[in-house]
């Protein structure tokens, strides 16, 4: 189903090819209050709404930069504008957040590991097959 709802058109990292996430630059292309209720580790809150390249002003665009969101439609918008203001190596997680989530992955409250997910609402909510999800 991910399959109609991107385009592929910017490069992206499969869930399942990411070893080591301190490889990149991690950004959150979600809304604050998804944010808050679980991020991957380190990641940066870039929001998609109220997205603004000033909150990106401390990233070197020459290294690894990895945007995610709920299911990867939002993150692959924010990477084609990263694509587009220079960074050279961005890329859209595939799956996004739910995909990691998914594949057992850790995600984390601030720095504290947690096992919930904001499900972002009801329908989208069923791409995502942990049981604690937070709406």
């Amino acid at each position: 189903m991910l399959g109609t709802l991107l385009s592929t058109e910017v490069p992206f990292k499969d869930v399942y090819e990411i070893e080591d996430l301190s490889a990149f630059q991690l950004l959150d292309a979600r809304e604050k209050e998804e944010f808050e209720v679980s991020h991957l580790k380190n990641a940066i809150w870039v929001g998609y709404e109220d997205f603004n390249l000033d909150r990106l002003e401390n990233l070197d665009k020459q290294k690894p930069t990895l945007v995610y969101c709920s299911v990867g439609y939002r993150s692959e918008k924010i990477t084609q504008k990263l694509l587009n203001e220079g960074f050279n190596q961005v890329y859209n997680l595939y799956g996004g957040i739910f995909e990691w989530a998914n594949a057992s992955k850790p995600v984390f409250q601030k720095t504290k590991q947690v096992k919930h997910v904001h499900a972002y609402d009801k329908v989208w909510g069923v791409w995502l097959n942990i049981d604690e999800k937070v709406y």
